[in-house]
């Protein structure tokens, strides 16, 4: 049947496009995070050099996610109102994946704000906050995912597939380079790195890459069937 990847309107693709490079850009974001922090801080670039990228690269994102956004509520099809944007859960059309999408916004959001007020709240909390960006990946992905419609092209699930090993890659690659210290922190991490492949691994294999998945992920008829 025809899908909505061949007869989509330009902001579908708009939207599509500009979720897809977010996604990109996050996990981009989230490796050199990962990459750079702690005893693995590389040392033939500067940590000024390092952090500029790390910040340029998250404004990159967010604004590939508000042009994501507002695409989305823009397009007919769906029928989203703004609220939707910044309220998880709210929407009529796929409200938990679209829910997971606009929680991802808001701790995106949230690490943008407190960034910004970086010098009044002090390192200790700014960090706390920060951390907010790591649990936005997953949220990210599992989104980019369950509402695709594009989810079970090859192309798409070759970009899902190498963000995913980019991040787990960059996890283990900080655990085995992490000194003493810090066991509780260290098992975590290697906890999420195990278990995000598994579960989004049996997600797509019950879910989006089985025939359907369109009607069984929306509380309202998607009338070109898409996912058949």
């Amino acid at each position: 049947m025809t899908t909505p990847a061949l007869i989509g309107s330009p902001l579908w693709y708009a939207s599509r496009a500009g979720g897809t490079l977010a996604l990109v850009l996050l996990t981009a974001t989230v490796v050199l995070g990962i990459a750079s922090g702690g005893r693995t801080s590389p040392r033939r670039i500067g940590r000024f050099e390092v952090g500029l990228l790390h910040r340029n690269l998250s404004l990159l994102t967010l604004v590939f996610l508000t042009m994501h956004v507002a695409t989305a509520v823009l397009d007919p099809f769906v029928h989203l109102n703004w609220t939707v944007s910044v309220v998880p859960f709210g929407a009529s059309y796929r409200p938990l994946w679209l829910g997971l999408g606009t929680a991802a916004l808001d701790l995106l959001l949230a690490v943008l704000v407190t960034s910004a007020l970086r010098h009044r709240l002090g390192v200790r909390r700014w960090k706390a906050v920060h951390w907010l960006a790591y649990a936005a990946w997953p949220v990210t992905l599992f989104h980019s995912v369950g509402t695709g419609t594009d989810t079970r092209l090859p192309l798409q699930l070759w970009l899902y597939a190498a963000c995913l090993t980019s991040v787990v890659g960059a996890v283990w690659w900080r655990l085995a380079k992490a000194g003493p210290g810090r066991v509780a922190g260290r098992l975590v991490a290697a906890l999420a790195a195990t278990a995000v492949p598994v579960v989004l691994a049996a997600f797509l294999a019950t879910g989006p890459l089985q025939p359907g998945w369109a009607q069984r992920a929306a509380t309202v008829a998607i009338p070109f069937g898409a996912g058949q």
